[in-house]
């Protein structure tokens, strides 16, 4: 391949690449999608356990609440792609969905591929093509981007879409090219940060609990820096690690750790959320009224994971070999709190290759909200992760992708 032509060149054939390029195509832009792997939206695939929670069922309001940095920038980009639209999108793809807890959206199938072909089917319905190679550069006169290099030739078009992705999840593709591209034009690029990402956590016996997955437990995050105060509490799934805690609810809390500092932060789990201080006292006293001739660490098996009986133990104060009759009251009180307050002290997030988004990209003030032009190059706009919004998990991260794909899309296509 020498020098093509294009209407419209989209870098990055993700969830916003795609929808960007089947929008813009359905308008009769001649439209290419450049994707540097050989299959279009890898980090897709692996989202949602494999599952692709693709959106969620929220309204205007809900949605921009769930987006904690910059969440007003997308009110138009909402308004005019809504959940609802990209669940048409898709059933009228070929993939039927569901509704489940917390108003997340799946695929009756459970299997991201699905998403990923209606996607793709999508976008090439539309008359998009695509075009296998990664982009080395983007060549600008400084009010336009005049050609885009390729390892296999190269573009020229009349407009780009930059929908590169972030920088978490390298092996997607996700490996931070947006960024480069968007700077050498003259762009901001406000930090990148981790979010939804596994936290490492100071005390060892983290550790000792590896692989331990808990279901149904309370997570409590206290920030020292503010007297203690809440700053997030929810229910969910959770699991040790090596390094500390991961799991759908520690990665919806690490949204809300901003400014980490070690120490700064504190997490509690709560075990037996379903349970007040007071009714697990007296489940306590008849477990240990049935087990009273055992020795403690033999007396738990009913009320914890073995994996984490012997943490317990340790840090009960109670000796390991000490019969069940002969514990105190206060000792069994102090058990009680530990099974309701298991504390930990955050040390700091995990590397941003391991996150589920990056927080940071091009600075929304650079970026018209209501078509997803750059401010500065007359022929540029925006789509996706590489903006500077990131938000909750349960499927808004790939509404924002689907939403501001769309208007991209759209404006480009209306011209």
């Amino acid at each position: 391949m020498s020098e093509i032509y294009a209407d419209v060149a989209v870098i990055g054939g993700g969830a916003a690449g795609l929808i960007c390029a089947g929008t813009a195509a359905r308008y009769g832009k001649k439209v290419v999608i450049l994707e540097k792997n050989p299959k279009c939206a890898r980090k897709v695939m692996i989202t949602g356990k494999g599952r692709c929670n693709l959106t969620n069922k929220s309204d205007l309001q809900q949605l921009i609440s769930a987006v904690p940095k910059n969440g007003r920038f997308l009110y138009s980009a909402f308004s005019e792609f809504t959940p609802d639209d990209i669940i048409d999108l898709v059933e009228e793809n070929g993939v039927p969905t569901k509704v489940e807890r917390g108003r997340r959206v799946f695929p009756q199938s459970d299997k991201a591929v699905d998403i990923v072909d209606a996607l793709v089917k999508y976008a090439l319905d539309g008359g998009a093509k695509i075009i296998n190679s990664p982009v080395i550069d983007l060549q600008s006169d400084g009010n336009k981007i005049t050609r885009i290099l390729l390892e296999v030739g190269a573009v020229v078009a009349d407009d780009v879409v930059i929908a590169t992705g972030g920088a978490s999840y390298p092996t997607t593709g996700s490996t931070g090219d947006g960024y480069r591209f968007a700077e050498k034009l003259g762009h901001t690029i406000t930090p990148l940060l981790p979010s939804l990402v596994p936290i490492t956590v100071e005390q060892g016996y983290a550790a000792q609990m590896q692989g331990l997955s808990l279901k149904n437990v309370k997570v409590t995050a206290v920030d020292n820096d503010k007297k203690g105060k809440i700053i997030f509490e929810d229910f969910g799934e959770m699991l040790f690690t090596h390094f500390g805690l991961s799991g759908p609810i520690i990665l919806s809390m690490s949204a809300h750790l901003k400014n980490m500092q070690k120490g700064r932060y504190e997490v509690f789990i709560d075990m037996k959320p379903a349970l007040d201080e007071k009714t697990l006292d007296l489940r306590l006293q008849r477990d240990f009224e049935k087990n009273a001739n055992k020795i403690f660490q033999n007396s738990l098996s009913e009320l914890l994971p073995s994996k984490m009986i012997p943490v317990i133990v340790r840090l009960s104060g109670i000796p390991a070999t000490a019969k069940v009759n002969q514990i105190t009251k206060e000792q069994r009180q102090k058990l009680g709190s530990l099974i309701k307050k298991l504390p930990f002290t955050i040390t700091g997030f995990r590397p941003i290759s391991e996150a589920i988004v990056t927080s940071g990209g091009v600075s929304v003030k650079e970026i018209e909200p209501k078509t997803m032009k750059s401010k500065l190059i007359d022929n540029l706009y925006f789509a996706g992760e590489v903006i500077d919004v990131d938000a909750y998990t349960g499927g808004f991260n790939l509404q924002i992708a689907f939403s501001t794909g769309y208007v991209a899309g759209k404006s480009i296509g209306g011209k």
